[in-house]
């Protein structure tokens, strides 16, 4: 979010505080970059000792303005059906206590992008779980109805939104609350430009002085019969058993028991956003790692190393298929190097399945996203699979290596890794026919428009069907 080349050794004097402005700007903060020349590294200078006194940088909480203030709460006011969406603002934010509050104290139900998962607790009464294409049935069938989404943190992504086919009441309004002008402003959304907390805060007190009472109860029982019916399905998934090896939801739901309150997960790419989103229980804010910026492949490792660095006593689980493995691992032996325990579990399903199931979906037959040998009478990769020893490629980095057949071995070696000091990586294969079902929301993957085969044709017509579901808001 901020850059800058340094030609001479004077240019940080004004550098560094700019630098240290974006970091701490809830709005512009990111990766900052300052680029030193091997020349004017070798440059000496007379900086002011000022520079190098320490300061205190304080993180503001912007208010949000008086007048659009009002005309949330009147709009909130007036609705019968409304919808919080919980983004990576409230946890940014610590805003946690306030949402909770907020959501008891109008029975509004709450659910959850990948970036705001943990804003509140799984099992929560208002909680309605994850919402958009990786979401689940109790929060996409709230968005389907709701007459008015209050956006809290949230860059209303193509997920979240699926695409903007989310919410069809036919007079659907937003009210947004987030520090970047940019996204307050989607939807058409009534904006408060405001922090999280604060913003919160004050809606509260101006839906009190106005007398509101919240949501009806029989809106309050609906929440809660959807609730209720996502967690018996959630419940379903996470017991689907693979006929030989391990399946993926399997894996999710034993490493999700053995995390422990102090567990915090970490992903990135592939089918495990998806299914984590729908099946991972967040018991605190902070305990799942998934801002998921359309499958960062390769993130997984080094991402966890740094949710270890920064809280040192999280136990931290990596969760990341084959693929995105073999992307990029080397930060294992920064983890070895520095003495960091971090548990890496590591699926292999021999390949990108989750993108070969994207192009199935889209009528394509595409064998080159499993890691198979090509084979020579048809010069085809539907071959044996590559003969890859993940294990003893992890091991090569300096890793402690577990690997495990089957629930009951991956269990164990879970539990056997907890006694490791240092880095562990656990290895198992997981059967990729298991699949964790989608749930009514859908994704803008344009098919072809013309095709000689039967399947993307009819994929076609399913895409024009649901792309006429797309809503504009003015």
């Amino acid at each position: 979010r901020y850059w800058d080349r340094i030609e001479r050794p004077e240019q940080l004097i004004a550098s560094l505080p700019a630098a240290m402005r974006v970091l701490t700007s809830p709005a512009e903060t990111g990766a900052v970059t300052i680029a030193l020349p091997q020349d004017v590294q070798a440059e000496a200078f007379e900086f002011p000792t000022a520079l190098f006194e320490a300061r205190t940088w304080t993180v503001p909480r912007a208010r949000p303005d008086a007048t659009l203030l009002d005309r949330a709460a009147d709009a909130i006011a007036a609705s019968r059906r409304p919808l919080i969406v919980a983004g990576g603002g409230v946890l940014y934010s610590e805003a946690s206590d306030v949402l909770d509050r907020f959501a008891r104290r109008f029975g509004v139900p709450v659910v959850e992008t990948q970036a705001g998962k943990g804003s509140l607790p799984w099992g929560h009464p208002l909680q309605a779980g994850p919402m958009g294409v990786t979401g689940g049935l109790a929060a996409n069938e709230l968005a389907r109805e709701a007459d008015l989404v209050l956006v809290v943190g949230s860059r209303l992504s193509d997920f979240t939104t699926a695409s903007w086919t989310a919410w069809q009441d036919p007079d659907v309004r937003f009210v947004a609350l987030n520090v970047a002008e940019l996204d307050a402003a989607k939807a058409s959304a009534i904006p408060l430009v405001a922090d999280a907390r604060v913003g919160l805060e004050e809606l509260e007190a101006a839906l009190a002085a106005r007398g509101w009472a919240g949501v009806d109860p029989q809106r309050r029982e609906t929440t809660d019969r959807l609730r209720r019916d996502w967690d018996d399905e959630v419940e379903r998934v996470l017991h689907l058993a693979a006929p030989t090896h391990l399946s993926q939801p399997e894996a999710i739901r034993l490493l999700n028991e053995a995390a422990g309150p102090r567990g915090v997960v970490v992903a990135a790419a592939g089918g495990l956003p998806g299914d984590l989103h729908k099946l991972w229980r967040t018991t605190t804010p902070g305990g799942y790692h998934l801002e998921y910026g359309y499958s960062t492949m390769g993130y997984e490792v080094a991402g966890g190393l740094g949710v270890k660095l920064a809280d040192p006593e999280a136990d931290v689980y990596v969760m990341v298929g084959d693929g995105s493995f073999l992307m990029l691992s080397s930060e294992l032996t920064t983890a070895v190097q520095e003495g960091q325990k971090i548990t890496v579990v590591l699926l292999d399903n021999h390949g990108f399945q989750c993108i070969a199931n994207l192009s199935g979906a889209c009528g394509g037959h595409n064998p080159f996203n499993a890691f198979r040998m090509r084979d020579p009478a048809t010069g085809r990769l539907i071959g044996e699979p590559l003969p890859i020893d993940l294990a003893a490629n992890a091991r090569s980095l300096g890793a402690h290596v577990i690997v495990a057949q089957g629930p009951a071995e991956f269990e164990r070696a879970l539990r056997d890794a907890r006694a490791v000091e240092g880095p562990v990586v656990v290895v198992a294969e997981v059967d990729s026919s298991v699949a964790v079902p989608a749930y009514d929301a859908w994704w803008d993957v344009p098919v072809a428009e013309v095709s000689d085969s039967d399947a993307v044709r009819a994929a076609r017509r399913g895409y024009e069907t649901n792309v006429a579901r797309e809503r504009h808001f003015v």
